[in-house]
């Protein structure tokens, strides 16, 4: 059988039923915890810095950001679903972390007011064509301001595609059961991803398609939305173990600075 997505399906596959599918990666508060151990590594992020979260799905990065101590963080994600899960959760911790729907090409948010553009949990390549990613980019360099940086966090597509197994299964939860059928085209993985409830049966049968990105494609993609001192830095997860977590456990951070003086003096890069 081959697999077919429809171009539209990140429009309708980040839901309740996400949450729980993609539970061990992207609703795990000790992943979610140790990612950003490897975040404040790597970055000089200051508590009084403006933080966007793109591609943030229910904020869970931001959330724990706030939780440390930065305060300034606003989330942008596309899914009403998402945005409407993290600003309950944010409103049952009592923490100031700020939720936009908006698509992350174009997010209406004033240009200019960031010093930290975050797109984290292999959140891009999901658009329907590969310009798509470019205009994500693009977006994120006119929300910084002068000298703010850019972190992307993918998967590791030259692993990944050495490492791709046709054919997956987990579970979450006492009821839920996952199964994915995957295949590489190119630079992209199709998947078909049925989802069964022990107890109801059937409870999706979707396909979706996810292009991949090793270093020198990423770079060269940072490079071209104008972006400076692009550096990767590979190895990255906060799994534990080598199982199989939808690539999440093989994965790479990518930098970038966007060219100027900070205004505010803080510590980031003055570039040329």
């Amino acid at each position: 059988m081959t697999i077919d997505p429809d171009p539209d399906w990140w429009q309708k596959l980040f839901d309740d039923v996400y949450l729980q599918t993609d539970a061990r990666s992207v609703d795990d508060v000790d992943v979610t915890r140790r990612e950003i151990d490897l975040l404040c590594d790597l970055l000089p992020l200051k508590p009084e810095h403006r933080i966007v979260d793109l591609c943030g799905g229910q904020g869970r990065h931001s959330l724990e950001l706030a939780s440390r101590g930065f305060r300034n963080c606003t989330v942008v994600d596309y899914s009403e679903c998402l945005v409407e899960a993290g600003r309950e959760r944010a409103r049952r911790v009592d923490l100031p972390v700020a939720f936009v729907r908006a698509d992350a090409r174009a997010t209406g948010l004033v240009g200019d007011s960031f010093d930290w553009a975050l797109i984290l949990g292999n959140s891009l390549g999901y658009l329907p064509e590969p310009d798509d990613d470019i205009r994500i980019l693009v977006e994120a360099r006119r929300l910084l301001r002068a000298g703010g940086g850019l972190l992307v966090d993918v998967a590791d597509g030259a692993v990944v595609s050495c490492e791709i197994s046709p054919n997956v299964w987990h579970e979450t939860g006492d009821d839920i059961v996952v199964c994915r059928q995957r295949e590489l085209r190119g630079s992209a993985v199709v998947t078909r991803e049925m989802v069964l409830s022990k107890n109801q049966g059937l409870i999706r049968d979707e396909a979706y398609q996810i292009r991949l990105f090793d270093c020198d494609r990423l770079s060269a993609l940072v490079a071209e939305a104008k972006f400076k001192d692009v550096c990767v830095h590979r190895g990255v997860s906060a799994h534990r173990g080598d199982g199989d977590y939808g690539f999440m456990n093989r994965r790479f951070f990518l930098t970038g600075t966007k060219a100027g003086k900070h205004k505010q003096g803080a510590d980031v890069a003055e570039t040329g």
